[in-house]
This record gives structure tokens, C-alpha cells and sequence, in this order.
């Protein structure tokens, strides 16, 4: 028994890669239909949902990698 028995890992990788598909899907579709209506978007809005993308990419490639694979090994 480790120490953080209580710790539910796959609950947390499922929900972080939910999660950093969410981000990615609200920054592309934000792009998206912010070019698609408006002529151009704000550069601070542009900024936004492409950081937002870039967060949503790596959010969803390392919470499985780290919760999945790195947490559990450290116990």
C-alpha cells in the first residue's frame, strides 16, 4: 500500500485528456467562427484561441503520460 492509495490516477489522466480536448476544441472552433463572421479577429482574441489551442495539445498529451504513467510508478 503507498502512501497515496487514495488517489484515483485514472480518473485523473480520463479527465485531463477530456479536458485538454475541450481547450483545443474551443480555441479551433473559436478561430473558426470568429474569422468566419467577423472580417478579423482582435490580436488579443487571436492570442487567446491560439493559446488555447496549444494548451488543449499539451494538456491532452501529457495528463495521460503524467497520471497514467509517472504518478503511479513514483509510489
Amino acid at each position: 500500500m503507498g502512501r497515496y492509495d487514495t488517489v484515483d490516477y485514472p480518473r485523473y489522466a480520463k479527465l485531463g485528456f477530456l479536458a485538454g480536448v475541450a481547450m483545443f476544441l474551443v480555441g479551433a472552433a473559436g478561430s473558426f467562427a470568429g474569422n468566419a463572421f467577423l472580417d478579423t479577429l482582435p490580436a488579443w482574441e487571436a492570442t487567446l484561441l491560439y493559446d488555447l489551442e496549444i494548451l488543449g495539445i499539451l494538456t491532452a498529451l501529457f495528463s495521460p503520460l503524467v497520471f497514467g504513467v509517472v504518478m503511479p510508478l513514483t509510489e
